[in-house]
């Protein structure tokens, strides 16, 4: 095995990967529900299943996983000032509708003792959701930024996350007049792209996040441009239906966040997501419903790169394979 096969001296995989110029469009989790649970660090498997509550929701979580119900468990750390002491905060999104904008949110804070019956309430009947309401939160915080540093998954994320969330926390969010919050947050994929980044209530993934692009990343205020090499994708879509999202975006500039979308892939040369090309149509609606459309694209392979899965001394890099839009047109 020569050394451009294995990471060496270095540990990072996330190091690896952004040197080697590895693009993370099209790595994002395709979510139906996220489901926002306060637990302590540290998030160690043995910590976790010893809470009678958090195991009676990871149980719910797998049963609705054989039903093809796509739930995103996530942690988030306790916070001094966003904590409220002898209660958890839950938060869950969820996909409103085949064409969305925006994942809907709901907020609640609960005896301990209440939440596994929470979880199934949301997850399971949530028709019976009233029965919650003396713990429902006002939703106040107009954005929610998650950030991975879970760093028993996986090193790159302590490393290279906690930086980014103390900078987004202290910096950005001390001074957004309460409309955005940021959290320490466990594990949602895609390590190789440390700092990674949920976006809320938008469901954008971010990966190889730097200082440099973060006013860019908050206010929004200038050419989305400036943020294509960081973007993994839109939560709302599949792989190939992000690759091609993502150039929609650039032309469309920052109003497209606010349109409607959907996709579908309407050929590809393999069933899986190791396909050499696709075809891809991304439906689209402004808020106002004045504006309607529809964009086609094919995505081709353009090459490969090698990256490594996880970090370590002496880890193997594996190909993989890079993506470009073509035939772009808007109808």
């Amino acid at each position: 095995m020569t050394t451009q096969q294995v990471l060496g001296d270095c540990h990072f995989c996330s190091v690896v990967s952004k040197n080697n110029g590895e693009d993370p469009i099209g790595t994002a989790q395709t979510n139906d529900i996220y489901l926002i649970i306060e637990i302590p660090l540290p998030w160690t498997e043995e910590n976790l299943l010893s809470n009678s509550a958090i195991k009676q929701v990871l149980v719910l979580l797998k049963e609705l996983h054989t039903q093809n119900i796509q739930v995103m468990p996530m942690a988030i750390a306790p916070d001094k000032e966003y904590s409220v002491s002898g209660y958890t905060r839950v938060i869950h999104y969820r996909r409103p509708e085949e064409s969305f904008a925006e994942f809907e949110k709901q907020e609640f804070l609960v005896p301990e003792s209440q939440l596994a019956q929470l979880a199934i309430t949301l997850l399971k009947h949530p028709e019976q959701i009233n029965q919650f309401a003396s713990y429902k939160q006002a939703d106040n915080h107009s954005r929610e930024l998650m950030i991975c540093t879970h760093g028993n998954v996986d090193v790159s994320c302590a490393r290279f996350g906690f930086p980014i969330y103390e900078k987004l926390r202290h910096e950005y969010a001390s001074q957004s007049s309460g409309e955005l919050r940021v959290w320490r947050c466990s594990h949602f994929g895609g390590h190789q792209f440390a700092p990674t980044c949920l976006d809320l209530p938008t469901g954008q993934f971010w990966g190889h996040l730097e200082p440099e692009i973060l006013d860019t990343l908050i206010h929004r205020n200038s050419a989305v441009q400036q943020l294509h090499q960081f973007y993994r994708g839109w939560s709302g879509l599949t792989k190939f239906e992000q690759i091609v999202e993502r150039e929609i975006w650039v032309q469309e500039g920052w109003d497209w966040l606010n349109y409607q979308k959907s996709g579908q892939v309407l050929a590809q040369d393999t069933t899986n997501e190791d396909a050499d090309w696709a075809e891809v149509c991304i439906e689209f609606n402004s808020p106002d419903g004045n504006v309607k459309g529809s964009y086609q694209a094919r995505v081709e392979v353009c090459g490969s790169v090698m990256s490594a899965v996880n970090s370590g001394k002496e880890q193997p890099l594996q190909p993989v394979k890079q993506y470009r839009v073509t035939q772009l047109r808007k109808n």
